[in-house]
């Protein structure tokens, strides 16, 4: 099983000894889902938490109407998991599903917990991913009230152009948090500038 994608990933967000990398890579177990597949479901406890080697996957919960709204879209590679659900081993708010085909390691809950008590890189690898992702959080957050919906777009586009070549542009548009008309104008604006 090919583990250099995550040990990468873990070297980026903190560098530490190769035999370190390696034994906590190694700890997790190589899954596959096709595309449109539920990963996480929503009101269901997130026993494990994924690492996503290839694919894409987004997060969505449904609002009053029913309709679906995406709150995240994940692009590998990257961590994917409700974190909050999962350290407190409560059910899910959220569902997360396969946009394509994706290649993901996990880990049980049960051994990121035994990893945090018996290795220090683990447990600081958990705070900084924790950091990170309150990070993100709070920077859409802000997105979402400051910025104009042609900000987010150019923003997204350019953070992650290989989101808008593999994403229906009717997800993107929810993440985006307008409708799939206004961003096929908003491209096509762009475009002409």
């Amino acid at each position: 099983m090919n583990k250099l994608s995550l040990q990468s990933y873990i070297n980026n967000l903190l560098p530490m000894p190769a035999n370190k990398t390696m034994l906590i890579a190694n700890q997790f177990k190589e899954y596959e889902l096709p595309k449109n597949e539920l990963l996480i479901k929503e009101s269901k406890l997130c026993k494990e938490t994924y690492f996503l080697e290839s694919g894409f996957i987004r997060s969505y919960i449904r609002d009053n109407n029913g309709n679906e709204v995406t709150t995240n879209i994940f692009s590998a590679p990257c961590f994917v998991n409700d974190f909050l659900a999962f350290f407190k081993q409560q059910p899910a708010n959220e569902n997360f599903q396969t946009l394509t085909q994706c290649v993901l390691q996990k880990m049980s809950y049960e051994l990121v917990q035994t990893n945090f008590h018996t290795h220090p890189e683990f447990r600081e690898f958990g705070r900084i991913m924790l950091v990170t992702n309150y990070s993100a959080l709070q920077s859409r957050m802000l997105a979402m009230i400051k910025d104009t919906a042609e900000e987010r777009y150019l923003k997204m586009l350019k953070q992650h152009p290989e989101i808008f070549q593999n994403i229906p542009l009717k997800i993107i548009a929810s993440y985006l948090g307008i409708t799939d008309t206004s961003l096929s104008r908003i491209r096509k604006e762009t475009i002409l500038k």
